[in-house]
């Protein structure tokens, strides 16, 4: 997880309109390149290729183009803690009624690897490969309290402590004693800390060394996630979860 010296700067322009068009969908070219403050000719060339690369689809504007599915599809069902978690996270949202949540982390972000939703789940804006801040997650602390805290420091050191919410932990010591008393539960709280008026619990998978590949949570609104469904229950069908998880990935 570092900072490249010496950027190729013709990749570097490609992403960047990439990024731009996925959060601009059907810009054009003069949007694209006052925005990005590129030369026309140069945003031109660099959509050309990458619509005939099939990466974009000009219609009106330019638009992502499915072979982004396909690469993320092959990106996703090839790591193995989604081969072994997928199943497992589609019976607790059935079991539970709520959302449920397979997260890992790469780039010391927070990827939503793979969701199911429960019977009674409520609807958020969350949607697999979300990148986001792991201290804004039930699950994302969870990997964060068993990640050494080298790592963790370089995490806080690079992205800072971004808030959501008024309850999001935002101060560095605040979140390492957060850290080391969920290493010593073993699982994570989430209380309105990424949404206001939801609760989430998350518990890490850990690779043989004991470090987190990656979590599992249960979330839904405050509500329900009330008493002992929170602290005792939902905590207890996460743990179960995750030694099966940790099994499998260990002989697999």
């Amino acid at each position: 997880m570092h900072e490249v010296a010496n950027p190729v700067t013709t990749v570097e322009t490609a992403f960047e309109i990439v990024e731009y068009i996925a959060e601009h969908d059907d810009a054009g070219v003069s949007e694209i390149a006052a925005d990005l403050d590129r030369a026309k000719s140069t945003v031109h060339r660099h959509l050309g290729t990458l619509v005939q690369r099939g990466y974009l689809v000009e219609n009106d504007g330019y638009s992502l183009g499915l072979r982004f599915l396909d690469l993320g599809l092959d990106a996703r069902n090839g790591r193995p803690l989604y081969h072994e978690a997928h199943a497992k996270v589609d019976e607790l949202a059935d079991r539970t009624g709520e959302k449920v949540w397979c997260m890992t982390a790469e780039n010391g972000r927070s990827i939503h690897l793979y969701g199911a939703s429960g019977a009674q789940s409520v609807r958020t804006d969350s949607r697999e490969g979300d990148v986001g801040y792991l201290h804004q997650h039930a699950a994302g602390k969870a990997i964060l309290a068993h990640r050494p805290l080298e790592h963790v420091g370089n995490i806080v050191d690079r992205y800072g402590l971004p808030t959501r919410t008024d309850d999001t932990i935002t101060d560095g010591d605040e979140l390492f004693e957060h850290l080391e008393r969920i290493r010593e539960r073993g699982y994570a709280f989430n209380r309105e800390e990424s949404i206001p008026g939801l609760y989430a619990v998350g518990a890490p998978i850990a690779d043989d060394r004991g470090v987190a590949i990656g979590a599992l949570s249960i979330s839904g609104p405050a509500n329900r996630l009330a008493g002992e469904t929170l602290t005792e229950e939902f905590p207890e069908l996460l743990l179960g979860a995750v030694n099966e998880i940790e099994i499998n990935l260990s002989h697999g």
